[in-house]
């Protein structure tokens, strides 16, 4: 989710760390180059795109307008990289070096997705290229794109063409993912799920009702299905407003706030969010609560809660408690605890959200899955000590994969009599027209 990069920054609890490309060019780059930038260091880097969008605009001096072409170039060029890989290929006998193929992948996103004038994309990649391969290879690209913008018809009937043999390539997802939605979703479904995941995600905010009852006159909204949830029109500016300033709204997608609201805290709750950062979830809690009770917000490390304490205290949640502590080992700081309600909102494989995650489907095995299944039976297993005897427990994901919802709520079930399920719920995205998310809510019985 886009975020004030001041937000970002405290959040990952480091210093800027200068790009080595943009040393070299002290000189204000433009949207392209820093673009450019970002897709040379992507794949060496182990943060995620997002988070090094923001660091490099939290460099730059760039205009809010090339802010949003540097951001639409390098996450459109991420979401069509196999559709991209694929149109160079049939331009190029020979796979060009890293640098001149990032060059060309901005040329031809900017042709075939942005329909940029074909005389600026063309001649603006070509300049990309002269300054950062040399004079030969700038001739290079300005031939392959020539050629590109020529046979443009051609080029996308074939691209056409692999959605009936290799549709992972035309809807530029990871084949094994495609083939692993298609079997269980039917490919009508996947293509509907891949399309979904290729746009562009709109920007939400909730109301907080602990600072005012109306949706912020300085940000332009439209109102949702949710009475809380407003849908941002122009994000321009948006964490500059006196609104966002005194902790009026927090950026948050509607489907987010189905788990606290099956959750459905009370004023004067004892309540445990064991996974809380950065703090979304627990705020409403807290504004839920209308600030009378008492929330232990715990997370893994201090360093992921200061965003947590940060936003509380923008948003005036005065009722939280922060704890560093996995949660499989909470036992050892809340021994004998209880709470009226728990939330686990536990960590996933975030396939629910690959539209705002854009780089997370070339990143993602099919081996996380399994492995964080395992992780999510210890969380809720963790979380079954501290409900009370007639008490909720609320389990969340922002995942589409049954062994991460479904499969867990079973598998929980089988070895909790204690504990009966009152409802799930599943965000489909194609359908719901909100990111994917799966909560299941239930009951420890009074039962000793």
């Amino acid at each position: 989710m886009s975020s004030d990069p001041r937000r970002l920054l405290f959040k990952l609890g480091r210093f800027v760390l200068a790009s080595p490309f943009l040393d070299s060019y002290p000189h204000l780059v433009n949207a392209r180059e820093l673009a450019l930038d970002l897709l040379d260091r992507w794949p060496k880097s182990r943060l995620l795109a997002d988070e090094l969008l923001e660091r490099s605009l939290a460099q730059s001096s760039l205009s809010g307008a090339d802010r949003a072409f540097v951001t639409e170039l390098f996450y459109g060029c991420l979401r069509r990289k196999l559709s991209l890989d694929f149109l160079l290929a049939q331009l190029a006998t020979k796979a060009p070096r890293p640098i001149v193929a990032n060059v060309l992948t901005l040329g031809l996103y900017q042709l075939f997705y942005l329909k940029t004038p074909a005389h600026a994309a063309v001649n603006e990649t070509v300049a990309l290229a002269k300054t950062h391969a040399g004079e030969a290879e700038a001739k290079f690209t300005n031939a392959i794109l020539r050629r590109a913008q020529r046979e443009s018809d051609a080029l996308l009937a074939k691209l056409e063409d692999t959605r009936k043999g290799e549709p992972w390539i035309y809807y530029s997802h990871p084949e094994w993912l495609w083939n692993r939605w298609a079997t269980r979703l039917g490919r009508e479904q996947t293509a509907a799920l891949c399309d979904w995941n290729n746009q562009p995600p709109p920007l939400y905010l909730r109301i907080n009702t602990l600072k005012t009852s109306a949706k912020p006159a300085d940000v332009p909204a439209d109102p949702t299905g949710h009475p809380l949830c407003w849908r941002v029109t122009d994000t321009t500016g948006l964490f500059q407003t006196k609104s966002f300033i005194n902790g009026e709204f927090y950026v948050q997608d509607p489907s987010t706030l189905v788990a606290v609201d099956m959750l459905d805290p009370q004023p004067g709750d004892a309540m445990l969010d064991m996974c809380a950062a950065p703090g979304g979830k627990t705020t409403y809690i807290a504004q839920k609560m209308q600030n009378r009770g008492r929330i232990i917000a715990a997370d893994s490390t201090n360093s992921r809660l200061a965003l947590v304490g940060e936003n509380c205290r923008r948003l005036g949640v005065e009722i939280v408690a922060t704890l560093a502590c996995e949660g499989t080992r909470l036992d050892r700081c809340l021994r004998g605890e209880e709470f009226d309600r728990v939330l686990v909102d536990a960590p996933c494989s975030n396939t629910g959200v690959l539209r705002r995650r854009v780089d997370l489907r070339w990143r993602l095995n099919k081996g996380e899955i399994a492995r964080l299944g395992a992780l999510q039976a210890k969380l809720i297993e963790s979380a079954a000590k501290f409900a009370k005897r007639g008490g909720v427990l609320v389990y969340s994901t922002c995942s589409l994969e049954p062994e991460e919802n479904e499969g867990v709520v079973e598998a929980f079930l089988t070895s909790h009599e204690k504990f009966t399920v009152e409802t799930t719920r599943s965000l489909f995205p194609p359908r719901d027209g909100v990111d994917g998310a799966f909560v299941a809510r239930f009951r420890r019985t009074n039962a000793t």
